[in-house]
């Protein structure tokens, strides 16, 4: 589905050729109309941003890399039917983690009304059918629910909170057998250090991301009861 583009053909341009190049660099095969469906989502990003404040990232260029490329460097680790983006704010990186998997069934939740609002915008602009955000707090949600009939094999977050309140607030969430992701930026070892995480037995892996163009560090915390 097209967005009416609110930005000139050559930063459209440019913004298509860095995501292309970014997701060579990556190793990540998207397709053209998957490509197309991202660059559209920065573009309603860009456009809600000028109201509405949903991100700190001003411009389209930097969201190519510091929205998208960064929520897309987990998609070789979700393995998952079910995952839900906990804190998921402008709906990263749920937004083009359901873009990019088609099949996989992805709920996002925040307690910002506008910021769950433009989801809905995005999920009806762009005909994410496998895509569902909800307004409210992660820890007072149920399952079944009107809104979560299932619990999630996967569960992820991006700028929520240290890891062991993570934990907490949606452990109840979490399915059998299922695990947490946690987008970090440098290896969060006071966090590991925590006495909230010690007293809940959890082992986790720590994965070092390749983020094209991005001159930072990034890491997945990988998290299972």
């Amino acid at each position: 589905m097209a967005v009416p583009s609110n930005l000139k053909a050559d930063v459209r341009a440019q913004m298509q050729t860095k995501l292309a190049a970014g997701l060579d660099e990556m190793g990540l095969l998207i397709t053209a109309e998957q490509q197309q469906k991202l660059l559209n989502y920065v573009e309603l990003i860009y456009k809600w941003n000028q109201v509405h404040n949903l991100t700190a990232v001003r411009e389209p260029l930097e969201m190519i890399t510091l929205h998208v490329l960064d929520s897309l460097s987990i998609l070789p680790f979700v393995e998952s039917k079910h995952l839900l983006d906990v804190g998921a704010g402008a709906g990263l990186p749920s937004i083009p983690l359901a873009i990019c998997l088609p099949d996989l069934k992805v709920t996002a939740i925040d307690a910002v009304q506008k910021k769950v609002s433009f989801m809905r915008q995005v999920k009806a602009e762009l005909s994410l059918a496998n895509f569902t955000a909800i307004h409210g707090r992660v820890e007072a949600q149920t399952v079944p629910s009107k809104e979560m009939d299932t619990k999630f094999d996967t569960i992820t977050s991006r700028a929520f909170s240290e890891i062991g309140l993570f934990l907490t607030l949606t452990k109840h969430l979490l399915a059998e057998n299922g695990k947490w992701l946690a987008m970090k930026g440098a290896i969060p070892q006071h966090e590991f250090d925590s006495e909230l995480y010690k007293d809940m037995h959890i082992s986790s892996e720590v994965i070092q991301l390749n983020v094209a163009g991005l001159n930072a560090e990034r890491h997945l915390v990988v998290l299972k009861i």
